[in-house]
């Protein structure tokens, strides 16, 4: 479709494919353009300041003009602007971050793989799985499991995992061998008096005859974000993952904890599996890794799954995997700078210290008539938004209630995230009290505006 003019919009409109986006309605509104960042607001191309309330895609934990950010991507540009690892080539800066990486970790990790994107590091983990029973002779025991709402990616394979429709209907997705277990929502899906623990019980019960009916000798993993992020912001329940983790561990299923959201204390640990005691095999990150400023994402191992990636290797003459950008000069260092500030700075203890104001004013909107729970945990929370509160009945999908509201809220100068009717909420971690509180207020009016329509 062709558009007149030359403005920013119009050449938007004219050239650029959006992704996740609905494309009919882009091309009738047009894009909400965004041209500065400063801390924890963006500005629009009128000069109009909005709190970013999701941090970009949950990615800018130090907000959008860190300097020594900027400064590291420069010196590395003007010192080896690119360099890869294929053939056991490598360079410092790599290397660095990997050993940093390892050690901030707090984890049994062993080595480091590093990609581009959350959703290559899930391919590569799944990749993995496969080579690695492959490895250890057992050619059957390839079978992935994610539950519902679970996201992690939009690559053929990572898009398998990841369950809600939009992302998967006509893209021909899931591929063969990918299972889907249940989501553990206890709002959504909990049976009439059924407390979280029970609830918990019987997820992983169903887990287990999953396992059990498909064969335990043909599963392979289990992929779970701690919190389930672009599903919802959906809380676990008090002793889901103690309980699956029993599961997967009677079966010899991997456990590949996809950290991209989590990771780097949006939590209040630095990883997600701090906070639940989840024993993962693979971790993967992204993200905050580099606070957003270039792309980077990586995928940490244990020893005894690289054991087997260097029998393996050794069998067939490489091992066949990797990305031309994998450990980028610029994006390991911006990545390895970020890591230096979050310890420098103290960033993890900052976060706890303003986890209970951001949670009570989180909570406080549960009490707002269009709210059918607030729920969250550490730096990151979700609001369902619903026609009656008592029933939890939701809106008709077609009235696009949630982006009308992310719309109002937009109105009111904060930006958060529409997922369905549920407004996701991920601030810099950098975020202040006061700003968390203008967080809050401007999208209160936001959801009051919707109300007195």
């Amino acid at each position: 479709m062709t558009q007149p003019g030359n403005s920013l919009a119009s050449r938007d409109l004219r050239n650029l494919l959006h992704p996740q986006t609905n494309l009919k309605m882009h091309l009738e509104k047009g894009p909400f353009i965004v041209v500065r960042g400063n801390g924890v607001e963006v500005f629009d191309e009128d000069g109009k300041a909005y709190i970013e309330g999701l941090a970009g895609l949950w990615c800018t934990s130090l907000g959008f003009n860190e300097p020594r950010l900027v400064a590291a991507a420069t010196r590395q540009l003007e010192t080896l602007p690119y360099y890869h690892n294929f053939g056991s080539k490598a360079h410092d800066v790599g290397i660095e971050l990997a050993e940093k990486l390892i050690d901030y970790i707090p984890a049994d990790m062993s080595k480091v793989f590093f990609a581009n994107s959350g959703s290559e590091a899930v391919d590569t983990a799944i990749k993995l799985a496969w080579y690695y029973n492959n490895g250890r002779g057992r050619p059957e025991k390839k079978k992935i499991i994610s539950r519902q709402r679970a996201y992690h990616g939009v690559t053929v394979a990572s898009s398998s995992l990841t369950a809600l429709a939009p992302i998967q209907r006509d893209f021909d997705v899931p591929i063969a061998n990918i299972l889907h277990t249940d989501c553990p929502h206890h709002y959504r899906f909990a049976e009439t008096g059924e407390d979280e623990e029970a609830f918990a019980t019987r997820l992983a019960e169903s887990l287990d005859k999953l396992i059990e009916a498909e064969g335990p000798e043909t599963v392979a993993a289990f992929f779970a974000e701690p919190v389930m992020g672009a599903g919802g912001v959906i809380v676990p329940p008090r002793t889901y993952f103690d309980k699956v983790q029993k599961v997967l561990r009677k079966h010899d299923v991997l456990f590949v904890c996809d950290e991209v959201i989590c990771g780097f204390g949006r939590t209040g640990n630095k990883f997600g599996f701090e906070t639940y005691d989840i024993r993962p095999d693979m971790i993967t990150m992204a993200k905050a890794l580099s606070s957003g400023y270039a792309p980077i994402s990586a995928l940490a191992i244990t020893e005894d799954i690289f054991d087997i990636l260097v029998e393996q290797s050794g069998k067939i003459g490489v091992f066949g995997h990797g990305f031309t950008y994998s450990a980028h000069p610029l994006s390991a260092a911006v990545a390895l700078e970020t890591l230096k500030i979050y310890e420098e700075r103290d960033t993890l203890s900052h976060v706890r210290d303003i986890i209970p104001h951001f949670q009570a004013r989180l909570r406080a909107l549960g009490d707002h008539p269009l709210v059918g729970e607030a729920r969250g945990v550490g730096l990151i929370g979700a609001v369902e938004l619903v026609a009656d509160k008592a029933g939890k009945t939701p809106f008709d999908p077609k009235a696009l209630t949630g982006l009308q509201a992310a719309a109002a809220a937009q109105a009111r100068g904060v930006i958060v995230r529409a997922i369905g009717d549920v407004l996701a909420i991920c601030p810099p971690l950098i975020i202040e009290p006061g700003q968390i509180d203008a967080l809050f207020d401007r999208l209160t009016q936001g959801l009051d505006d919707m109300v007195a329509k």
